[in-house]
């Protein structure tokens, strides 16, 4: 798994191809997505293009995507992997995460996709309170047994429920995908994953929390240095088009 790798969150479908094409041509091997960013399509089409205009081939790539809430039944597991597949134009994926650790009723492709948060027959999030996660862990494990992925991980969980899937996981999660920047070091954590899982540890919003400003889900103040200046642009920027 490469060092480095390019987060495809909130990267708009109109640039998404674009985005992808370019940042393969500049050296990215990673790209980091997910059936609930909506733009797996377009990322499958920049893929396409660099393989087919020579750049890379497609065992140099280490693409990544992440299983939905609403998917994590036994039986639907699969579902999803293959729609992403689909989508991305692709046989297998490098890695694929189970996003949250959260269990949501079910939403049909045809109905809804990306079926996000809110479920659309019940205007609300809606919980399977009957699905564990040691099933949809499992279901996970089939997903390599049939070659839809090389490595399977969890993202946006803690120790406690490293140590569960751990006790009942026959193939052990290769990666963590955590947030993780210097306002939030989470070093208890990366010690127990090194230590005692043999995780690779993955970090997202590596800057501080900037992604989550525009969404109201933080402020300046929890941003990391760097990203001030970002920020403060972009409250001048809203505020002369307000």
């Amino acid at each position: 798994m490469p060092l480095l790798g390019l987060g495809l969150w909130k990267i708009g479908k109109d640039v998404c191809a674009e985005t992808v094409f370019q940042a393969i041509k500049a050296g990215y091997r990673l790209l980091d997505g997910a059936c609930d960013y909506g733009n797996e399509k377009q990322v499958g089409e920049g893929i396409k293009r660099a393989i087919t205009e020579g750049l890379v081939k497609r065992e140099d790539l280490f693409v990544v995507s992440k299983l939905w809430n609403t998917f994590h039944a036994a039986d639907k597991v699969e579902l999803a992997c293959k729609k992403t597949l689909e989508d991305l134009q692709l046989e297998y994926l490098d890695l694929y995460l189970i996003h949250f650790p959260i269990a949501q009723k079910f939403v049909a492709i045809e109905s809804q996709y990306p079926p996000e948060w809110v479920h659309p027959d019940d205007k609300k999030m809606v919980l399977d309170t009957e699905t564990r996660y040691e099933d949809t862990w499992h279901a996970m494990e089939a997903l390599v047994e049939k070659k839809f992925a090389r490595n399977i991980g969890c993202c946006n969980i803690n120790t406690n429920k490293i140590n569960d899937v751990l006790k009942y996981a026959k193939i052990k999660p290769s990666v963590l995908q955590v947030e993780l920047h210097p306002f939030l070091a989470q070093e208890k954590l990366l010690r127990y994953a090194r230590e005692h899982a043999d995780l690779q540890v993955m970090g997202f919003s590596n800057f501080g929390s900037l992604s989550y400003v525009e969404l109201n889900m933080a402020t300046a103040e929890d941003t990391c240095f760097l990203c001030e200046p970002v920020i403060a642009a972009s409250k001048k920027y809203n505020k002369s088009e307000a």
